[in-house]
């Protein structure tokens, strides 16, 4: 596979994440933990059903635990820290600081081999950082010292998943198949988290059971596959600096629906994401 290729099956999961948010509104009250088991058994058993179609576990049998572990801490530790961020802190700050992941991935990827990391990288990727600012803080509030433990869960958040993509480039001989392992085993995780620390509550009537489902195959199933290819085979800066596109493009969704209103601001966000993209595009095109 070309690395433009991959590149662009990488960026799949980014369109998909910008549904996280309408999806996830869709499934209120059902609390994250149990709504993270149920959309990653989904994911998981989707994956475990085209790994037998194409024949992929006889090469699962050859990865070494260590792999497995890896990418089950990656995935179930993320959306832990995630998840625990946003209760000890506020959800607008919190949320902005675990969304240096893209900033970290540029940043990170120069150390890979056969990576360089040029100052269009790094400049790009602050452009979309100030983008995504502009949309997750709307151009209010301010970091309550008090919430500083949420705010330490999300820095650890964002390390966390840009560690997990840049390893996960390291790791480029283990097939994707791999990723229905740590998603089914990130359900299970999920599923005993769950139990011990809140009420269950399914849910509710279509509209809830769908935007469930709708979750578990796009947004937190399929796109974890196509991110693996990605990062894996792809330009990971690029890529990197591209995530900031999640994030404008789900305000964008929920203005579509009627769940959010336009604003000066999300123009603002837009030219600087779309900028930042296109100067890291530049730069890895002249590497």
């Amino acid at each position: 596979m070309s690395r433009p290729r991959a590149t662009l099956i990488g960026f799949v999961a980014v369109l998909l994440w910008a549904l996280l948010a309408l999806f996830t509104v869709g499934t209120a009250p059902t609390p994250p933990l149990l709504l993270n088991a149920i959309c990653f058994t989904i994911g998981g058993t989707i994956g475990l059903i085209w790994t037998a179609r194409t024949g992929g576990f006889a090469r699962l049998r050859g990865i070494s635990w260590k792999v497995y572990a890896f990418g089950t801490l990656g995935l179930f530790g993320y959306h832990a820290l995630y998840f625990s961020a946003l209760r000890l802190a506020p959800a607008a700050e919190a949320g902005l600081i675990a969304y240096l992941w893209p900033l970290l991935i540029v940043l990170f990827s120069g150390l890979l081999p056969g990576e360089s990391l040029r100052a269009g990288h790094l400049i790009g990727a602050l452009c979309g950082f100030f983008g995504a600012a502009l949309i997750i803080l709307g151009g209010g509030g301010g970091f309550d010292t008090a919430a500083l433990p949420g705010y330490l869960l999300a820095l650890a958040c964002a390390l966390t998943w840009a560690g997990y993509s840049v390893m996960s480039r390291r790791l480029g001989d283990a097939p994707t198949e791999t990723v229905a392992v740590f998603c089914v085993a990130t359900a299970i995780l999920s599923a005993l988290m769950h139990l011990l620390t809140e009420t269950t509550v399914w849910p509710q009537g279509a509209l809830g059971w769908g935007s469930a489902i709708a979750l578990g195959l796009g947004p937190v199933g399929l796109a974890f596959y196509v991110w693996d290819i990605g990062v894996k085979r792809g330009d990971i800066q690029l890529l990197g600096t591209a995530s900031y596109a999640a994030p404008l493009l789900s305000t964008l969704v929920l203005v579509g629906v009627g769940v959010a209103d336009p604003s000066w601001m999300l123009g603002a966000a837009t030219l600087l994401i779309t900028g930042g993209a296109v100067i890291a595009a530049r730069a890895s095109l002249r590497a």
